[in-house]
C-alpha cells in the first residue's frame, strides 16, 4: 500500500489518521457525557468523576494533535476525486461535511483545552507539560465562553459525523461503489475516477457559515454565560449606613481540590464598619458583614460548591460575620463569629491597616475548617478536598456614611 494518496484511493498515512481519529471520537465523547452526568457527593464519587474527566481531557488533547497532523497531511496530499462528479449537490455536501469534520476536530478539543486552562478546578490533563496554555489567562468569563464554544463545536462535530457515516453507508449499500473501500485498511482500489474537479473555495466558506450560525445559536441559548446567570440570582442584600464606606474590595476564598488550589471570590456583600483609629489598644470598632453565597465564583467547581452538601445556597443564601475590631501592638484583629450554612463558629481574622487621610486599606486572611460548618461532610479524603479553607480580605474604605458594598 502506498504511503501517499493517489487519484484512486487514500494512502496508508491518511487511513491511519482517519481510523485513529475515529477511535478517539468514539472514546472521548462518551467519556465527557458520562463524566459530566456523574454525581460527586462522596469522596469515592468525586474521585471517579475526576478520573473520567482527566481521561476525557487527555484523550481530547491527544486527538487535537492527531487532528492537526491529519489536516496538515491532507493539505499536502492530493484528495481522491469524487466517484460521481455529476452529482453536484451530493458532492458539494460531502465536501462541506469534510471541512466541518476537519475544523471541528481541531475546534472541539482546542475550546475544551482553553476552558481547562482558563479556569481552576480538579481533573488535570495527564501529561508532564503543565495545565496552562500560552496567552490564556485564568479568567471566569473566558472559561465560560470557551466551555460554551466547546459544547457548540461538539454538536457540530456530532452532526457532521452523522452525515459522514450516513454518506459512507449510502455509498456502500445503495451505490455499491468504492467510496468507503478507498479508506478501509488493506483494501486497494485501482480504478481512477473519471474527474478530479474540486471546488476550492465554496465548501470551506459554507462550512464557516455553519460554524458561525452554530455560535449564534449558542449565544441565543446563553451557553457562554452560565456563571453570570448564577451570580445574577444572588439574594438582594439590605443596604447599610456605615461610618466607613467600602469603595473597592475583594472577599476571596481558596480551597484545595485534587492537589490543586482553586481560588474564588464573592461578588456581593455588604459591610457595616465602625472604627476609631485613635484607639491603640483594645476594641477600636466593629464590623458586620453579610455575604450573598450565590455570588461566589469558584473556578470550574462553582456549581458543585452551591450544592446541598456544600454551601447549600438554596437553604442558606447568605452568611454573616460580626466581630470586634481589636487594636494590638502589631496590626489588628477582627474577633467574632461567622454564621455559615446555619452554623455559628468563632473566627479570628488578623489584618493590617494602612491609613491615608480619610482612606483606609485593609488586608487580612485566616484559615477555616470546612468541617466546622458541615461543608462537604462526605468528602473525608483531604487529598481530594482539603479540610482547610483560606479566607482573604482586601478592601479600601473611606470615612463617611453611605451605602456599603
Amino acid at each position: 500500500m502506498s504511503v501517499s494518496n493517489s487519484t484512486a484511493q487514500y494512502g496508508a498515512v491518511a487511513k491511519t489518521f482517519h481510523w485513529m481519529t475515529a477511535l478517539g471520537i468514539v472514546a472521548v465523547i462518551p467519556l465527557g457525557i458520562i463524566a459530566n452526568d456523574m454525581p460527586y457527593d462522596t469522596a469515592e464519587q468525586l474521585a471517579d468523576k475526576a478520573w473520567l474527566f482527566s481521561l476525557h481531557k487527555t484523550v481530547g488533547v491527544t486527538l487535537f494533535f492527531i487532528a492537526l497532523a491529519r489536516v496538515l497531511w491532507a493539505i499536502s496530499q492530493p484528495k481522491p476525486a469524487p466517484l460521481h462528479p455529476d452529482r453536484r449537490a451530493e458532492t458539494l455536501l460531502a465536501e462541506i461535511v469534510h471541512w466541518l469534520l476537519y475544523g471541528s476536530l481541531v475546534l472541539v478539543p482546542l475550546s475544551g483545552w482553553v476552558h481547562h486552562a482558563a479556569t481552576e478546578g480538579f481533573a488535570p490533563i495527564w501529561w508532564p507539560f503543565g495545565q496552562n496554555l500560552p496567552l490564556v489567562p485564568e479568567s471566569v468569563p473566558l472559561s465560560e465562553i470557551a466551555a460554551g464554544l466547546h459544547v457548540v463545536f461538539e454538536r457540530v462535530l456530532i452532526l457532521s459525523l452523522v452525515l459522514h457515516i450516513a454518506g459512507a453507508i449510502k455509498h456502500a449499500v445503495i451505490d455499491k461503489d468504492d467510496t468507503l473501500a478507498r479508506m478501509l485498511p488493506g483494501r486497494r482500489v485501482t480504478s481512477a475516477p473519471k474527474s478530479q474537479t474540486h471546488r476550492k473555495l465554496l465548501p470551506p466558506v459554507l462550512a464557516g457559515i455553519v460554524w458561525a450560525a452554530a455560535i449564534g445559536v449558542g449565544s441565543v441559548l446563553g451557553v457562554y454565560h452560565k456563571g453570570t446567570a448564577i451570580a445574577a440570582r444572588a439574594p438582594a442584600l439590605q443596604q447599610v449606613e456605615s461610618d466607613w464606606t467600602v469603595t473597592d474590595g475583594t472577599l476571596g476564598i481558596t480551597v484545595r481540590q485534587m492537589g490543586s488550589e482553586v481560588t474564588g471570590r464573592f461578588a456581593e456583600w455588604t459591610a457595616d464598619i465602625t472604627f476609631d483609629e485613635t484607639v491603640t489598644s483594645g476594641v477600636a470598632g466593629s464590623v458586620d458583614v453579610e455575604i450573598a453565597i450565590t455570588s461566589l465564583t469558584l473556578g470550574s467547581v462553582t456549581q458543585q460548591a452551591m450544592g446541598p452538601d456544600y454551601f447549600a445556597n438554596t437553604e442558606f443564601p447568605t452568611a454573616r460575620f460580626t466581630a470586634d475590631l481589636i487594636a494590638r501592638e502589631t496590626g489588628y484583629l477582627a474577633e467574632g463569629a461567622l454564621t455559615l450554612r446555619g452554623v455559628e463558629q468563632p473566627v479570628s481574622l488578623p489584618f493590617d491597616l494602612t491609613l491615608d487621610g480619610e482612606t483606609a486599606r485593609v488586608e487580612g486572611s485566616t484559615e477555616l475548617d470546612r468541617r466546622s460548618f458541615q461543608i462537604g461532610t462526605g468528602m473525608t479524603d483531604e487529598s481530594q478536598l482539603g479540610f482547610g479553607v483560606s479566607v482573604s480580605v482586601d478592601l479600601t474604605a473611606v470615612r463617611g456614611a453611605g451605602p456599603a458594598d
